[in-house]
């Protein structure tokens, strides 16, 4: 792996036990009272422990493959980028047979592709290379797609708009004066603009479903843990999804086929869900299916009359592809994003701040030279960080010097009774139906624009996406048209893994014409 920021002095290599400064240092901040001559004999007492440092170091650890050829690649002229959606552009072919034989595919930037470079939307992690490739990435290839670039995310993955990125908003297919959606805003431009077949996206609060949303084309958040994420830059272990971005349901299916599955390195996936031919499921019709329509999902104080409507009368249009349709209510579900929100800040602190970018906990593989990377260009690139991460960084590091991580805590057993009451509004309905987001896509901000205007426009569409990440539960976005020539998204949402029944409403729906 190329990790090209210099490293500090105390490389491991050089593992010294703790200095008495170090030691008076660590206890103060432990609360503990202790003298220096105390202080000296725990320092005698460390040096076994630092001897396992030492032998860690010289180990070999093991590392993603790289089964494919490629070279690095190369950043794309203007010219080549009319959307700004681009990070890196490269060709990268994967086996000569396979379900995706022939599908040209963009990966999210916050995805390791090893030998080309990647940001994850910001000057942070600039001038990182990782040195092996997803484990989605490897299936895509050994399944006979080509890899032919990386799409432009957004800073650090948190905005649902496109215009974070250090590299420059990304510009909506249909009206460049408008965002694509985010945090996967160059997946989705590059699917709607015909210069790629499939692509990669990440969700976490809806930054899979908000860009196909935005800009009109497909995209599904698996169930929880049924993707791998290894090899991807997280945000928070609960919340992580990988997933399928196209522009329609068959290639949705299609695509999910081959990324899902356990890879026995991943953590989020120790349920071991099962896998389907999610191809199979799409039947083309939604005949003794029964669909609610959330109320909660409209109306909210940012919701447009016009998605309201247009999605509203798409869903009664499955009636059409043998599916009953009806109203139901889900109170809780105007409070799930809070939920969501409150259940990751503690986790996302610790994963900026404490724990390199990486998180612990967990028995997976970890990215050891982006963690190397990231703990240095944190520090020395703080002032980089966007607006979106400042704001919510010093938030969660306040909260948690007031109040620990009892609120953390507290909303994760929460996410329980949100799953909960979805679950039970999904016994006696297969699908629930609501706006993927509330609006259109927002108009693109001035260069100049202020912190606040940045913030609003990056969190104020994902009320009915965010809580799903928590919940787990398939989610997907498809258009149902057009309006004032943008885009609208509706939102199909089902059990814990019955994706294949979520893509089945969908092709169905597409099918309506």
């Amino acid at each position: 792996m190329s990790a090209t920021a210099e490293t500090d002095a105390n490389q491991p290599n050089e593992i010294a036990s703790p200095s008495l400064d170090e030691l008076r240092t660590a206890a103060q901040e432990l609360h503990f009272d202790l003298s220096d001559g105390e202080l000296e004999n725990y320092g005698q007492l460390m040096e076994g422990m630092a001897d396992s440092y030492r032998l860690i170091e010289g180990m070999e650890a093991p590392t993603l493959p790289l089964k494919y050829p490629r070279d690095g690649g190369q950043k794309p002229t203007a010219g080549e980028n009319p959307l700004n959606a681009w990070y890196w552009r490269c060709s990268i072919k994967g086996a000569a047979n396979g379900k995706l034989a022939g599908k040209r595919i963009a990966v999210k930037d916050n995805v390791c592709v090893g030998g080309i470079p990647m940001m994850n939307g910001g000057r942070v992690m600039e001038g990182f290379t990782p040195g092996e490739d997803a484990t989605v990435v490897t299936r895509l290839l050994d399944a006979g797609a080509e890899i032919v670039g990386k799409s432009v995310c957004e800073n650090f993955c948190f905005s649902g708009g496109s215009h974070t990125s250090a590299s420059g908003p990304v510009l909506n297919p249909h009206n460049n004066d408008y965002m694509t959606g985010g945090s996967s805003s160059g997946s989705a431009a590059l699917l709607v603009a015909g210069e790629v077949d499939l692509a990669v996206g990440g969700d976490q609060g809806g930054s899979i479903r908000m860009p196909a949303s935005f800009s009109g084309c497909t995209g599904i958040k698996p169930t929880y843990g049924l993707v791998p994420y290894t090899g991807a830059l997280a945000i928070e272990k609960t919340v992580d999804h990988l997933g399928p971005m196209a522009m329609n349901t068959a290639d949705c299916a299609l695509m999910l086929e081959v990324m899902a599955g356990p890879d026995g390195l991943d953590p989020r996936q120790s349920a071991g869900l099962p896998t389907q031919e999610y191809t199979k499921a799409l039947t083309g019709d939604a005949k003794g299916l029964r669909i609610g329509v959330v109320k909660e999902g409209f109306g909210t104080p940012v919701s447009e009359a016009d998605v309201d409507n247009m999605v509203r009368e798409a869903a009664y249009r499955l009636v059409d592809a043998g599916a009953t349709v009806e109203d139901v209510s889900i109170p809780l579900h105007v409070n799930g994003a809070s939920i969501m929100f409150a259940s990751i800040l503690d986790g996302t602190l610790a994963m900026f701040t404490d724990e390199s970018g990486a998180g612990t906990g967990g028995k997976g593989h970890y990215l050891i030279d982006a963690i190397q990377y990231y703990a240095k260009a944190r520090v020395e690139r703080a002032n980089d960080m966007p607006p979106t991460v400042k704001n919510l960084l010093m938030f969660a590091l306040t909260m948690r010097k007031r109040y620990g991580i009892y609120y953390y805590a507290k909303a994760q057993n929460l996410v329980r009774t949100l799953r909960a009451a979805y679950d039970q509004a999904l016994q006696d309905y297969d699908v629930l139906i609501m706006p993927t987001t509330p609006m259109k896509a927002h108009k693109h901000l001035s260069d100049n624009a202020p912190p606040e205007e940045v913030i609003a426009n990056a969190l104020d569409m994902l009320g009915n996406t965010a809580p799903f990440d928590s919940t787990g539960h398939p989610s997907m976005s498809l258009p149902v048209g057009l309006s004032n020539g943008l885009p609208v998204g509706m939102m199909i949402t089902g059990r814990n893994g019955e994706d294949g029944l979520v893509l089945r409403v969908g092709g169905a729906f597409e099918k309506l014409g």
